[in-house]
């Protein structure tokens, strides 16, 4: 391991500490007020937070360079920018949960931000948890077996079978947090909780946010194998899961109204998953306990960019279908 916790300790909190700050400032100063977020807005953000993923991306491999031999320092960025890459791929699954929860809950444009802001929060405590567990099964060989054959049947299940449709209001979880804590009927602002009567109430925003929080906790049973199939530093693991995580609400903006256009995506999402299992499984031992990391980015950006590509390229089956009506009258 080339970034042992026992050494390395103060990264970690040097890399949170950044996180909350730039987060703190993200709320309280560029989103203090809820409003809506434009599409220009979205697109800047989205700007700004990859700027930021591979700045960080480019300063680890200036340190690895000064600290490791050069191909293993060129390993080392190969290895965040493509966890990068496939966190920031399978997260557009989320983005599908999130126009569906919005809509089921009625939560208005301006307070969106505000619930991906703290769902954020939540799913990088979650996924901090996830990872260091991780980083201590994945050092067994038979869990190794099971994550990759977890990966695999998560991929195919994608392929033959259509997107599950998802009812907030019969998840368990939140079935059993309305029955013992009261809902308003109605919005209360950008509340989460209100007092009435003399007791407290949770608002719609507060279940919509704990929904969002239970779906991200199921995102990262495939997520965070998928970049440990990529690379075995828990470091670069926990800091491209987290900077992919971060610009999710700007992606989500910028992408909730155009992403029925890409009907082809969950094939390309579904193949990486198979490609990283069968790294785990296969790939790794038969090139010699390491497939090429730059082979692996290159699969994985072909398979995403090639499913992008087919979505504008070949109609959905709607539009063919109305296309046919259209010109038959």
């Amino acid at each position: 391991m080339l970034f042992p916790f026992a050494d390395y300790w103060t990264w970690y909190l040097a890399f949170v500490a950044g996180v909350l700050a730039v987060l703190a400032l993200d709320l309280g100063v560029f989103h203090r007020r809820a409003h809506v977020v434009s599409f220009r807005e979205s697109v800047a953000w989205s700007a700004v937070w990859v700027a930021l993923a591979l700045i960080f991306n480019y300063a680890l491999y200036r340190y690895a360079l000064g600290q490791f031999p050069p191909d293993v320092a060129r390993q080392i960025g190969l290895e965040f920018l493509t966890g990068y890459l496939v966190e920031k791929s399978l997260a557009v699954d989320n983005i599908f949960v999130f126009v569906l929860v919005f809509s089921y809950f009625a939560v208005p444009l301006q307070y969106q931000h505000r619930i991906l802001f703290y769902g954020i929060i939540g799913a990088l405590v979650f996924r901090g948890l996830f990872i260091a567990l991780g980083s201590v099964l994945m050092q067994y060989a038979a869990v190794v077996v099971l994550f990759g054959v977890v990966l695999v049947v998560s991929g195919v299940k994608m392929m033959v079978k259509p997107q599950a449709q998802v009812d907030p209001g019969h998840n368990p979880i939140v079935r059993l947090f309305t029955r013992f804590v009261p809902v308003t009927p109605a919005m209360h602002g950008q509340s989460f909780l209100v007092r009435i009567g003399g007791r407290w109430h949770a608002t719609p925003l507060l279940v919509a946010l704990l929904f969002l929080e239970m779906s991200d906790i199921i995102f990262a049973v495939d997520s965070v194998p998928a970049i440990f199939a990529l690379t075995n530093e828990p470091f670069l693991v926990f800091t491209s899961n987290v900077c992919a995580i971060l610009g999710l609400r700007a992606m989500y903006f910028m992408l909730a109204n155009a992403i029925t256009r890409f009907h082809l995506l969950h094939y390309g999402l579904a193949l990486i998953l198979v490609f990283v299992g069968l790294k785990m499984l296969w790939l790794n031992d038969a090139f010699g306990g390491k497939f090429p990391i730059g082979w692996s980015l290159g699969i994985i950006a072909a398979l995403l960019a090639g499913s992008v590509a087919a979505s504008l390229i070949v109609p959905a089956p709607r539009e063919a279908e109305a296309s046919t009506d259209t010109s038959s009258t």
